[in-house]
Protein backbone atom coordinates (compact mmCIF):
# COMPACT_ATOMS: atom_id res chain seq x y z
CA UNK A 1 0.00 0.00 0.00
CA UNK A 2 1.81 3.36 -1.25
CA UNK A 3 0.88 6.88 -0.79
CA UNK A 4 -1.19 7.23 -4.18
CA UNK A 5 -3.06 4.32 -3.27
CA UNK A 6 -4.62 5.57 0.40
CA UNK A 7 -5.29 9.01 -1.24
CA UNK A 8 -7.30 7.19 -3.87
CA UNK A 9 -8.97 5.73 -1.20
CA UNK A 10 -9.90 8.79 0.32
CA UNK A 11 -10.65 10.68 -2.73
CA UNK A 12 -13.72 7.81 -2.90
CA UNK A 13 -14.54 8.27 0.74
CA UNK A 14 -14.65 11.87 0.23
CA UNK A 15 -16.92 11.58 -2.86
CA UNK A 16 -19.52 9.53 -1.32
CA UNK A 17 -19.40 12.07 2.04
CA UNK A 18 -20.08 15.09 -0.81
CA UNK A 19 -21.96 13.57 -3.75
CA UNK A 20 -24.60 11.55 -1.09
CA UNK A 21 -26.64 15.15 -0.22
CA UNK A 22 -26.14 16.46 -3.38
CA UNK A 23 -27.57 13.57 -4.79
CA UNK A 24 -30.90 13.84 -2.62
CA UNK A 25 -31.11 17.26 -3.50
CA UNK A 26 -30.88 16.62 -7.45
CA UNK A 27 -34.05 13.83 -6.48
CA UNK A 28 -36.13 16.51 -4.38
CA UNK A 29 -35.66 19.09 -7.29
CA UNK A 30 -36.86 17.19 -10.02
CA UNK A 31 -39.34 15.52 -8.30
CA UNK A 32 -40.50 19.00 -7.63
CA UNK A 33 -40.01 20.23 -10.76
CA UNK A 34 -41.76 17.18 -12.27
CA UNK A 35 -44.56 18.38 -9.99
CA UNK A 36 -45.00 21.91 -11.63
CA UNK A 37 -43.28 22.77 -7.61
CA UNK A 38 -40.64 25.53 -7.79
CA UNK A 39 -39.49 23.25 -5.19
CA UNK A 40 -36.04 22.91 -2.30
CA UNK A 41 -32.98 24.19 -3.82
CA UNK A 42 -30.42 21.59 -5.18
CA UNK A 43 -27.94 22.38 -1.95
CA UNK A 44 -30.76 22.13 0.24
CA UNK A 45 -29.73 18.55 2.11
CA UNK A 46 -26.05 20.88 2.76
CA UNK A 47 -28.13 23.33 4.61
CA UNK A 48 -30.54 21.28 6.53
CA UNK A 49 -27.09 18.93 7.54
CA UNK A 50 -25.63 22.13 8.78
CA UNK A 51 -28.48 23.52 10.56
CA UNK A 52 -28.71 20.55 12.42
CA UNK A 53 -24.90 20.13 13.53
CA UNK A 54 -25.37 23.33 14.88
CA UNK A 55 -28.33 22.25 17.05
CA UNK A 56 -28.71 20.99 20.26
CA UNK A 57 -29.28 17.25 20.87
CA UNK A 58 -32.15 16.51 22.55
CA UNK A 59 -32.82 13.08 24.13
CA UNK A 60 -35.82 11.35 26.42
CA UNK A 61 -34.19 10.41 30.03
CA UNK A 62 -35.20 6.83 29.56
CA UNK A 63 -32.50 6.76 26.54
CA UNK A 64 -29.65 3.82 27.05
CA UNK A 65 -26.17 4.69 25.51
CA UNK A 66 -27.70 2.58 22.79
CA UNK A 67 -29.74 5.30 21.69
CA UNK A 68 -26.15 7.66 21.64
CA UNK A 69 -24.44 5.25 19.72
CA UNK A 70 -26.84 3.88 16.86
CA UNK A 71 -26.43 7.64 14.90
CA UNK A 72 -22.36 6.98 14.83
CA UNK A 73 -22.77 3.18 14.32
CA UNK A 74 -25.09 3.47 10.92
CA UNK A 75 -23.34 6.24 9.60
CA UNK A 76 -20.18 4.26 10.00
CA UNK A 77 -21.53 1.13 8.78
CA UNK A 78 -23.27 3.11 5.62
CA UNK A 79 -20.17 5.03 4.69
CA UNK A 80 -17.95 1.91 4.97
CA UNK A 81 -20.30 0.60 2.41
CA UNK A 82 -20.24 3.13 0.19
CA UNK A 83 -15.91 3.25 0.64
CA UNK A 84 -15.89 -0.54 -0.65
CA UNK A 85 -18.18 -0.24 -3.73
CA UNK A 86 -16.06 0.84 -6.97
CA UNK A 87 -17.60 4.14 -8.00
CA UNK A 88 -14.25 5.54 -8.99
CA UNK A 89 -11.82 2.58 -9.53
CA UNK A 90 -11.29 -0.91 -8.74
CA UNK A 91 -8.03 -0.98 -7.80
CA UNK A 92 -8.04 0.22 -3.66
CA UNK A 93 -7.06 -0.76 -0.19
CA UNK A 94 -10.50 -1.75 0.70
CA UNK A 95 -11.03 -3.80 -2.57
CA UNK A 96 -10.66 -7.17 -1.16
CA UNK A 97 -13.08 -6.14 0.93
CA UNK A 98 -15.59 -5.48 -1.82
CA UNK A 99 -17.54 -8.06 -1.60
CA UNK A 100 -21.25 -8.47 -2.45
CA UNK A 101 -22.55 -10.69 0.03
CA UNK A 102 -20.31 -8.57 3.31
CA UNK A 103 -22.19 -4.90 1.64
CA UNK A 104 -25.48 -6.51 2.06
CA UNK A 105 -24.33 -7.33 5.98
CA UNK A 106 -23.45 -3.77 6.42
CA UNK A 107 -26.73 -2.47 4.96
CA UNK A 108 -28.35 -5.80 7.29
CA UNK A 109 -26.30 -4.43 9.95
CA UNK A 110 -27.12 -0.74 10.18
CA UNK A 111 -30.70 -1.61 9.90
CA UNK A 112 -30.59 -3.68 13.15
CA UNK A 113 -29.14 -0.92 15.06
CA UNK A 114 -31.85 1.86 13.80
CA UNK A 115 -34.53 -0.79 14.45
CA UNK A 116 -32.83 -1.20 17.95
CA UNK A 117 -32.90 2.75 18.69
CA UNK A 118 -36.24 3.11 17.35
CA UNK A 119 -37.58 0.40 20.11
CA UNK A 120 -34.93 1.83 23.19
CA UNK A 121 -37.40 4.91 23.80
CA UNK A 122 -40.61 3.04 24.16
CA UNK A 123 -42.86 4.88 22.45
CA UNK A 124 -45.33 4.19 19.88
CA UNK A 125 -44.13 5.42 16.62
CA UNK A 126 -40.65 3.89 17.25
CA UNK A 127 -41.88 1.04 17.80
CA UNK A 128 -44.28 0.76 14.62
CA UNK A 129 -41.84 2.04 12.33
CA UNK A 130 -38.97 -0.19 13.79
CA UNK A 131 -41.26 -3.17 13.03
CA UNK A 132 -42.15 -1.93 9.36
CA UNK A 133 -38.30 -1.31 8.96
CA UNK A 134 -37.69 -5.46 9.97
CA UNK A 135 -40.17 -6.28 7.81
CA UNK A 136 -39.13 -4.57 4.52
CA UNK A 137 -35.56 -5.66 5.17
CA UNK A 138 -36.69 -9.21 5.90
CA UNK A 139 -38.32 -9.33 2.41
CA UNK A 140 -35.50 -6.89 0.67
CA UNK A 141 -32.54 -9.03 1.47
CA UNK A 142 -33.26 -12.43 -0.11
CA UNK A 143 -34.42 -10.55 -2.76
CA UNK A 144 -30.73 -8.42 -3.11
CA UNK A 145 -28.97 -11.61 -2.72
CA UNK A 146 -30.82 -12.86 -5.83
CA UNK A 147 -29.39 -10.09 -7.70
CA UNK A 148 -26.10 -10.69 -6.15
CA UNK A 149 -26.35 -14.32 -7.31
CA UNK A 150 -27.04 -13.36 -10.53
CA UNK A 151 -23.83 -10.43 -11.27
CA UNK A 152 -21.70 -13.00 -9.19
CA UNK A 153 -22.61 -15.91 -11.84
CA UNK A 154 -21.53 -13.58 -14.61
CA UNK A 155 -18.75 -12.20 -13.23
CA UNK A 156 -17.79 -15.80 -11.70
CA UNK A 157 -16.92 -14.46 -8.36
CA UNK A 158 -19.21 -12.48 -5.61
CA UNK A 159 -16.61 -9.77 -5.14
CA UNK A 160 -17.59 -6.21 -6.73
CA UNK A 161 -14.47 -5.44 -8.51
CA UNK A 162 -14.32 -8.56 -10.06
CA UNK A 163 -17.94 -8.12 -11.36
CA UNK A 164 -17.35 -4.67 -12.73
CA UNK A 165 -14.23 -6.40 -14.63
CA UNK A 166 -15.68 -9.26 -15.87
CA UNK A 167 -18.57 -7.02 -17.20
CA UNK A 168 -16.74 -3.82 -18.52
CA UNK A 169 -13.87 -5.55 -20.45
CA UNK A 170 -16.73 -7.81 -22.40
CA UNK A 171 -18.67 -7.23 -26.10
CA UNK A 172 -21.52 -5.02 -25.45
CA UNK A 173 -24.63 -7.65 -24.78
CA UNK A 174 -27.86 -7.65 -23.36
CA UNK A 175 -28.08 -10.44 -20.78
CA UNK A 176 -31.96 -11.41 -20.27
CA UNK A 177 -30.74 -12.42 -16.56
CA UNK A 178 -29.21 -9.15 -15.67
CA UNK A 179 -32.61 -7.94 -16.83
CA UNK A 180 -34.63 -9.32 -15.12
CA UNK A 181 -31.74 -8.95 -11.92
CA UNK A 182 -31.61 -5.00 -12.99
CA UNK A 183 -35.59 -4.49 -12.39
CA UNK A 184 -35.32 -6.80 -9.15
CA UNK A 185 -32.99 -4.50 -8.15
CA UNK A 186 -34.56 -1.73 -8.87
CA UNK A 187 -37.62 -2.49 -7.00
CA UNK A 188 -35.34 -3.34 -4.10
CA UNK A 189 -34.22 0.11 -3.91
CA UNK A 190 -36.86 1.38 -3.69
CA UNK A 191 -38.39 -0.20 -0.88
CA UNK A 192 -34.59 -0.19 1.23
CA UNK A 193 -34.59 3.59 0.87
CA UNK A 194 -38.03 4.41 1.91
CA UNK A 195 -38.75 5.77 -1.59
CA UNK A 196 -42.37 5.83 -3.49
CA UNK A 197 -44.17 3.75 -4.07
CA UNK A 198 -43.23 1.55 -0.14
CA UNK A 199 -42.98 4.99 1.76
CA UNK A 200 -42.78 8.40 0.61
CA UNK A 201 -40.17 10.57 2.47
CA UNK A 202 -41.69 14.02 1.98
CA UNK A 203 -44.49 13.33 4.57
CA UNK A 204 -45.40 12.49 8.55
CA UNK A 205 -48.68 10.63 8.25
CA UNK A 206 -48.35 8.09 11.29
CA UNK A 207 -50.15 5.47 9.89
CA UNK A 208 -48.20 5.50 6.57
CA UNK A 209 -44.35 6.13 7.46
CA UNK A 210 -41.74 4.34 7.96
CA UNK A 211 -38.28 6.19 7.94
CA UNK A 212 -39.64 9.20 9.65
CA UNK A 213 -41.03 6.59 12.62
CA UNK A 214 -37.50 5.18 13.33
CA UNK A 215 -35.68 8.87 13.96
CA UNK A 216 -38.77 10.81 15.51
CA UNK A 217 -36.94 11.00 18.85
CA UNK A 218 -33.62 12.07 17.29
CA UNK A 219 -32.55 15.95 17.00
CA UNK A 220 -29.77 17.95 16.67
CA UNK A 221 -26.51 15.84 15.27
CA UNK A 222 -27.72 13.04 15.79
CA UNK A 223 -30.78 13.50 13.89
CA UNK A 224 -27.59 15.24 11.07
CA UNK A 225 -25.86 11.82 11.21
CA UNK A 226 -28.81 9.99 10.34
CA UNK A 227 -29.89 11.67 7.90
CA UNK A 228 -26.62 11.45 5.97
CA UNK A 229 -26.68 8.29 6.43
CA UNK A 230 -29.52 7.84 4.62
CA UNK A 231 -28.65 10.10 1.65
CA UNK A 232 -25.44 7.98 1.91
CA UNK A 233 -27.53 5.10 1.44
CA UNK A 234 -29.27 6.16 -1.27
CA UNK A 235 -25.44 6.78 -2.70
CA UNK A 236 -24.32 3.34 -1.64
CA UNK A 237 -27.34 1.46 -3.84
CA UNK A 238 -26.88 3.67 -6.78
CA UNK A 239 -23.49 3.11 -6.64
CA UNK A 240 -24.33 -0.75 -6.79
CA UNK A 241 -26.50 -0.47 -9.16
CA UNK A 242 -24.30 1.41 -11.69
CA UNK A 243 -21.11 -1.59 -11.05
CA UNK A 244 -23.30 -3.93 -11.60
CA UNK A 245 -25.42 -2.66 -14.34
CA UNK A 246 -23.11 -0.05 -15.96
CA UNK A 247 -19.69 -0.48 -15.04
CA UNK A 248 -18.44 1.16 -17.93
CA UNK A 249 -16.24 4.65 -17.03
CA UNK A 250 -15.07 3.07 -14.15
CA UNK A 251 -10.50 2.93 -13.65
CA UNK A 252 -8.90 0.26 -13.46
CA UNK A 253 -5.85 1.07 -11.31
CA UNK A 254 -5.79 3.31 -8.56
CA UNK A 255 -3.65 6.57 -10.42
CA UNK A 256 -5.38 10.08 -9.78
CA UNK A 257 -5.81 11.06 -13.17
CA UNK A 258 -7.21 8.20 -14.34
CA UNK A 259 -10.17 8.37 -11.29
CA UNK A 260 -10.32 12.16 -12.39
CA UNK A 261 -11.74 11.17 -15.31
CA UNK A 262 -13.72 8.26 -13.61
CA UNK A 263 -15.23 11.52 -11.27
CA UNK A 264 -17.52 13.24 -13.85
CA UNK A 265 -18.63 10.15 -15.45
CA UNK A 266 -20.16 8.79 -12.06
CA UNK A 267 -21.77 12.44 -11.69
CA UNK A 268 -23.51 12.36 -15.05
CA UNK A 269 -24.57 8.39 -14.33
CA UNK A 270 -25.68 9.33 -10.94
CA UNK A 271 -27.74 12.26 -12.43
CA UNK A 272 -29.62 10.43 -15.14
CA UNK A 273 -29.83 7.67 -11.87
CA UNK A 274 -31.23 10.38 -9.93
CA UNK A 275 -33.72 12.15 -12.79
CA UNK A 276 -35.42 8.59 -13.39
CA UNK A 277 -35.93 8.31 -9.71
CA UNK A 278 -37.39 11.44 -9.10
CA UNK A 279 -39.81 10.20 -12.49
CA UNK A 280 -40.82 6.64 -10.89
CA UNK A 281 -41.72 8.91 -7.73
CA UNK A 282 -43.70 11.23 -9.60
CA UNK A 283 -46.06 8.84 -11.26
CA UNK A 284 -46.33 5.97 -8.91
CA UNK A 285 -48.28 5.75 -5.85
CA UNK A 286 -48.08 5.39 -1.79
CA UNK A 287 -49.37 1.85 -1.67
CA UNK A 288 -50.29 0.43 1.68
CA UNK A 289 -48.72 -0.98 4.02
CA UNK A 290 -49.75 -4.89 3.72
CA UNK A 291 -49.06 -4.55 -0.42
CA UNK A 292 -45.23 -3.94 0.75
CA UNK A 293 -44.76 -8.11 0.91
CA UNK A 294 -46.13 -8.45 -2.42
CA UNK A 295 -44.29 -6.11 -3.83
CA UNK A 296 -40.64 -7.55 -2.33
CA UNK A 297 -42.32 -10.71 -3.61
CA UNK A 298 -42.13 -9.86 -7.23
CA UNK A 299 -38.47 -8.52 -6.46
CA UNK A 300 -37.29 -11.72 -5.11
CA UNK A 301 -39.21 -13.80 -7.75
CA UNK A 302 -37.36 -12.04 -10.41
CA UNK A 303 -34.16 -12.50 -8.89
CA UNK A 304 -35.15 -16.23 -9.29
CA UNK A 305 -35.98 -15.81 -12.69
CA UNK A 306 -32.72 -14.59 -13.38
CA UNK A 307 -30.65 -16.88 -11.64
CA UNK A 308 -32.54 -19.97 -13.80
CA UNK A 309 -32.30 -18.19 -17.12
CA UNK A 310 -28.70 -17.75 -16.50
CA UNK A 311 -28.07 -21.21 -15.12
CA UNK A 312 -29.98 -22.57 -18.22
CA UNK A 313 -29.78 -20.19 -20.87
CA UNK A 314 -26.08 -19.28 -20.20
CA UNK A 315 -27.15 -15.68 -20.52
Amino acid sequence: MNLSSVFSQLLVIATALLLAPLLLGWVNQWRAWLQNRSGPGLMQPYRMLHKLFNKESVMAQTASPLFRFAPYAIFGCLLLASAIIPTLSTDLPLANAADAIALVGLFALARVFIALAAMDIGTAFGTMGARREMLVGFLAEPALLTVVFVASFIGGSTALTTIVESVAHREFAIYPSLVFAGIAFTLVALAENARVPVDNPATHLELTMIHEALILEYSGRHLALLEWAAALKLFAYSAVGLALFFPWGIAAGHAPLAMLYALPVLMIKLAIGGFLLALIETFAAKMRIFRVPEFLASAFLLGVIGMLTHILLGA
